[in-house]
């Protein structure tokens, strides 16, 4: 199995390479990085397998599956949860789509050409393409004025958008957000006509095409945005369709239901029907049994039942798809608002001493604590960067690579390290005031077994190494709803494990949790600050900065790198090598420690995930479209049998 994931990881390799080099474009599509006015055409000679296997329009093929967390809005424009984008992925398509093995391919736009100096891309739409409301009727036809009204709603500050940043490479986005622009007409997104939409763009961007799948650059039906507003999307009557599904039932906190577009003009590649979500906060405990009972399509299996399910449900276990699509990554909060009890004031001083961070570092072994996510093989999905291993490459070498990660290997695990940072930085420590043992806030969700399970063997791990006179771990489990708005972005914790998923096919998407992306300075409008390290105030607040020279000046260092990273467009190796760089001073001063990357988790579904469509940035994984129900759940021999078939497959 270990040569099997091995061979998986290679293959994704070359999946990531072909998808970020963009110098090679896949069959069917124009290159995402070469100026060329070369037009991508449709290629349906993909299909003719899947049209093959389709069942006939008369059959039912329903799907039930129970969720945990509620979508927080519609409003796949301003929406930036996973969640929140899964029912936008199957409800409204996008230009552009990704097939089973990542390869770019027509959506409603069936060609599209880039121009010689790479600023503008123009594509050229389906006709007869309609939207449609909850209900299933008709209200008109989708047109290149959609895509215009949707961009101008993000790009439009008032909205609040929480994707602009992905959709500010067009000209004039960001002057037009920051109100310095007001005539959107000087704005780079136009419709010449109903079915010719054109997107101008400030500077080459590498990676332009691969983002076009994520929700803010999808269109929207532009009376509909008009006339309501902020409003659109706070529910199904206030939102129309015009993807593979339509969202006929939404009853937050009880159930989602979809039902098949049968108009779609891909319907012959959407099998499923009729798919239904219900909701429950036990879902993680509840799921198996139903799907013991067959009342569900699928579930989780957490580690704490795997091995009961191995000894007695083994035909009902397999796995999920392992991707590099989310990093995983614990992070240091440097502005604490927990309860005075647990000493919030010792752990901003302590935290902004390199020796401490460190120490934390040195004495975390990672491979122990992934063991509850996966617990045969920790090794095969921990990383030594944020930007995960096998995502991307700059046409000749893997990011994570890069010659400056070379010595990662000092900055992890080692205990002998670990106990040298804490003599050092108790010394130092004491003489600042500080009182030992210091608290370490640790969060995660209520409710979500393998996370506690992880947190558990953080804390015994760290406090084994370090010992308890230096650091007592404590454990807080955090709300189960809107856990995201109350601990992380609420700054209740020390440290905590914390993820980012690519938006797009290139190193610069990883940056996104450092560079400010969802923290707006009310003064200027602009986006400032490292979100999730909280460590925002050290950029613009001389005083906060003065407390902590080394932290701001580091800080300072790593934003100065992004942007000079950012500001080459062309040569992809010097490109990849400044995003190297940057990501190299957040490792070098323990502001980051990388973890893992999504696990080949176990679960019991009746789906073959390889059928469906596949991209490690963007929505194209949420999308249900392409993939069928089986008879039967299934079983781990059928799991590798299809990753191997899937593995042939991309290799032709």
């Amino acid at each position: 199995m270990k040569k099997l994931l091995a061979l998986l990881l290679c293959v994704c390799m070359v999946l990531a390479f072909a998808g970020c080099s963009k110098t090679e474009a896949p069959a069917a599509s124009a290159s995402d990085n070469t100026a060329s006015t070369d037009t991508a055409k449709a290629d349906d000679s993909a299909s003719d397998d899947a049209a093959a296997e389709a069942p006939a329009a008369s059959e039912s093929m329903v799907y039930t599956d129970l969720y945990v967390s509620e979508v927080t809005t519609l409003n796949y424009l301003i929406a930036s949860q996973a969640w929140d984008q899964e029912s936008a992925a199957n409800t409204v398509d996008s230009l552009v789509e990704n097939d089973q093995y990542g390869n770019i391919i027509p959506g409603l736009a069936e060609s599209w050409e880039n121009s010689d100096d790479g600023l503008t891309w123009t594509f050229h739409l389906r006709k007869g393409v309609k939207w449609y409301d909850y209900q299933g009727n008709e209200i008109a036809e989708l047109t290149a004025n959609d895509f215009v009204a949707a961009a101008k709603y993000v790009m439009t500050s008032e909205n609040e958008s929480l994707t602009f940043d992905q959709i500010a490479c067009v000209k004039n986005a960001r002057a037009y957000y920051n109100k310095e622009v007001t005539d959107f007409a000087e704005v780079g997104v136009s419709a010449p006509d109903d079915y010719t939409l054109v997107y101008t763009l400030e500077q080459a961007t590498p990676y332009f095409l691969s983002g076009l799948t994520y929700t803010c650059w999808f269109p929207a039906y532009g009376p509909q945005l008009e006339e309501l507003g902020t409003s659109f999307g706070t529910d199904i009557d206030k939102i129309y369709f015009c993807g593979a599904y339509i969202l006929s039932e939404f009853e937050p906190q009880g159930h989602h239901k979809y039902v098949k577009n049968e108009n779609n003009w891909d319907a012959d590649r959407i099998y499923i029907t009729e798919i239904n979500r219900i909701y429950n906060a036990e879902a993680e405990t509840l799921a198996p049994q139903m799907v013991l009972r067959g009342e569900a399509d699928a579930c989780s299996i957490t580690t704490d039942i795997v091995d009961d399910w191995k000894a007695n449900y083994a035909d009902y276990l397999s796995k999920e798809r392992s991707d590099v699509m989310w990093s995983y990554f614990y992070t240091f909060n440097f502005n604490p608002t927990y309860d005075e009890s647990y000493a919030p004031a010792d752990w901003s001083i302590a935290v902004n001493n390199s020796n401490f961070r460190h120490s934390i570092m040195s004495a975390f072994n990672r491979a122990y604590s992934i063991t509850a996510y996966e617990p045969d093989d920790p090794e095969s999905i921990m990383q030594q960067t944020i930007t995960p291993a096998t995502f991307c490459n700059d046409g000749t070498t893997d990011f994570a690579a890069q010659s400056v990660f070379a010595d990662n290997a000092k900055l992890f695990y080692n205990e002998a390290t670990a106990l040298e940072y804490k003599a050092k930085a108790v010394e130092e420590l004491t003489a600042a005031g500080v009182t030992f043992p210091i608290q370490v806030i640790i969060g995660y969700k209520s409710g979500d077994t393998d996370w506690e399970n992880e947190c558990i063997l953080v804390k015994q791990q760290l406090e084994g190494v370090l010992g308890t006179d230096y650091i007592n771990c404590v454990l807080w489990a955090g709300p189960s709803e809107n856990f995201l708005a109350e601990t992380r972005k609420a700054g209740k914790y020390s440290i905590m494990r914390c993820n980012w998923g690519a938006d797009y096919i290139d190193p610069q998407t990883w940056t996104d949790p450092f560079d400010g992306k969802d923290n707006i300075n009310e003064e200027t409008g602009k986006c400032i600050g490292n979100t999730y390290n909280r460590m925002d105030s050290y950029l613009w607040d001389e005083d906060k900065a003065a407390t902590a020279p080394e932290t701001a000046a580091a800080l300072k260092e790593y934003y100065d790198k992004v942007a000079a990273a950012k500001a080459e467009v062309t040569n992809m190796p010097a490109r990849y090598a400044a995003f190297a760089a940057a990501e190299d001073v957040l490792l070098e001063n323990a502001f980051v420690i990388p973890y893992y990357t999504s696990p080949s988790s176990y679960r019991a579904t009746k789906i073959n995930i390889f059928d469906g469509q596949y991209c490690p940035s963007g929505v194209s994984n949420y999308r249900f479209k392409w993939l069928k129900v089986a008879d039967h759940y299934i079983t781990m021999d059928e799991f590798e049998a299809n990753q191997a078939a899937w593995m042939e497959g991309f290799a032709k």
